[in-house]
């Protein structure tokens, strides 16, 4: 699209917007249930797009992306109703005779960037959450997954009209033209980098913008771990669609104690999950382009390679690998690693780890793997994520139950049920007033004794 045609698009958007037909919850559920039959009806095409892109498999497809983005508009159908209602606060004695309360109000126009990594989770479940909330949509995919934008677009145009949702597609030319323009709200996830850029394009027009952005995600191993089951748990998640994930374990931190037996166990569980040949194993994927390729390819250092390290430069794929004998200082270390690449650092002191992860910049995820119910304790309260898990990975992002997002350098805002609506959503704080009568001491004359008396009682 020009920039002209994105401008005039949005303008639509703008009148239809203010037409009010959005605000109807009826109206809003009415438009879910399209959106969750229209999934339903296209879950071959879909899966189709995301091998195409990405080489995933039609398991984790629909384990990963198309299932989780059911059961996210299905939560919205069964509690948008709820979440649309206005709520009743305490009013205060000085404020008497009145109703107070909250009204969630849609924030209107907004705009939805999603990454190429879960092009279809992270662009439909952020756009069911607008919905709900009673927001038009521009979604823009990334060009990086064109089949699986190509789906989405032709999805969303059977289904909705353009002045209410509509896609983009394109590159930087469209991004830029976009973030130009003045979005009620901005719904950016991507890069620290891109994410940077996203702000600072919002401030200009004083736009809200609710950033999911990455980061090192730590995983730390103490001796105390069920070491079989701890490594069968990092391999799922940290190879999970070649690793572009952005809660993947990005590295581990494993006790010296029982680093050897760990990644021992590692070694084991790659070739149960992936095969002797991981490269052969038609459900596991590939890199997303050869750009992305060859910046993982630089990250592996032969000499502290463990455990594959082999690729195919036909297919972009990379196989698991393993590397033991990491510091800081190597360069898998300088960056969020998005790929099948596992450092394994080493560790003595435990409160010496939580006290470094404490001075670091807080990532999108951290996991802990222990037994040790101290250890459990300081991690849960003084390491500050995204979110995380105790004795498990990235299954915490797989609930509408549950807000997921970033804080500090890995994003801000949150999303997934409610938490999903009321990031679309303004909360606006009303006083019903009645007029049946008027305390008279908030008025002057302020002379009487009497009213000063009783505002020190009211106001304490």
């Amino acid at each position: 699209m020009t920039r002209e045609q994105i401008e005039a698009l949005l303008n639509r958007q703008k009148s239809f917007y203010r037409s009010g037909k959005t605000l109807p919850v009826a109206w809003r559920i009415q438009q879910l249930k399209k959106l969750y039959d229209a999934v339903k009806d296209n879950q071959q095409k879909i899966a189709e797009a995301l091998a195409q892109d990405l080489g995933k498999s039609g398991y984790e497809s629909f384990m990963c992306e198309i299932g989780l983005t059911l059961s996210e508009i299905s939560y919205m159908i069964r509690h948008t109703g709820r979440l649309a209602k206005r709520k009743t606060v305490w009013t205060p004695l000085a404020q008497f005779a009145s109703h107070s309360f909250r009204q969630p109000m849609p924030y209107g126009n907004t705009l939805i960037m999603s990454p190429w990594n879960y092009p279809f989770l992270l662009t439909i479940e952020p756009l069911a959450d607008a919905i709900a909330a009673g927001n038009t949509a521009m979604v823009k995919p990334s060009a990086y997954s064109p089949a699986t934008s190509q789906v989405m677009a032709d999805l969303l145009a059977d289904i909705f009209p353009a002045e209410y949702v509509a896609v983009v597609t394109g590159g930087r030319a469209e991004n830029a033209a976009l973030l130009d323009m003045h979005f009620d709200l901005v719904f950016f996830t991507g890069s620290q980098a891109v994410g940077k850029e996203v702000l600072r394009r919002c401030a200009e027009h004083l736009t809200p913008a609710v950033l999911e952005l990455g980061g090192k995600s730590p995983c730390i191993v103490d001796e105390t771990a069920n070491l079989r089951l701890a490594a069968k748990r990092i391999v799922f998640g940290k190879y999970l669609n070649c690793g572009q994930t952005c809660v993947a374990p990005d590295y581990v931190l494993c006790h010296r104690s029982v680093k050897d037996a760990f990644v021992a166990e590692i070694k084991k569980q790659i070739e149960k999950q992936y095969g002797a040949n991981p490269l052969a194993n038609k459900d596991y994927g590939k890199i997303i382009n050869r750009k992305h390729f060859d910046r993982l390819l630089g990250l592996i250092d032969p000499e502290k390679t463990v455990h594959g390290g082999n690729a195919n430069e036909d297919t972009l794929q990379i196989a698991p690998t393993v590397m033991d004998g990491v510091t800081a200082e190597d360069a898998v270390m300088g960056e969020e690693i998005f790929g099948p690449i596992m450092p394994v650092l080493t560790y003595d002191d435990y409160d010496a780890v939580i006290d470094r992860l404490k001075e670091a910049d807080r990532p999108l995820a951290a996991y802990l793997f222990s037994s040790d119910g101290a250890h459990i304790r300081r991690f849960r309260t003084e390491v500050t994520s995204g979110g995380g898990c105790i004795n498990d990975v990235v299954i915490h992002l797989a609930t509408s139950n549950m807000g997921f997002g970033g804080v500090g350098a890995s994003g801000m805002g949150a999303y997934h049920g409610k938490a999903g609506f009321e990031a679309f959503s303004h909360s606006k704080s009303i006083v019903d007033k009645k007029t049946w009568m008027d305390l008279p001491m908030r008025y002057q004359p302020y002379t009487s004794k009497l009213y000063e008396k009783l505002l020190h009682i009211f106001l304490k």
